[in-house]
């Protein structure tokens, strides 16, 4: 999966993968986590936002299963 750099206080990168619609997440500290079932649209818009932090925060956080992998 390839890994994206956000331009975030507490998000480092996030990549997508479209065909499991897994959402991985590295965050500042970095702590790695997985989100399952999203949608691809929701990627996109984690990556088009002006405050990525804030987009996790309101719509991917506690909206969609999670594991930490790293």
């Amino acid at each position: 999966m390839d890994m994206y750099r956000i331009q975030s206080s507490h998000l480092a990168q996030a990549g997508y993968d479209p065909f499991s619609e897994l959402l991985r997440v590295e965050f500042t500290d970095g702590n790695v986590y997985d989100y399952r079932g999203v949608p691809e649209h929701i990627f996109r818009g984690l990556m088009a936002s002006d405050s990525a932090g804030e987009y996790h925060y309101r719509r991917i956080r506690d909206v969609y299963p999670y594991t930490k992998v790293g």
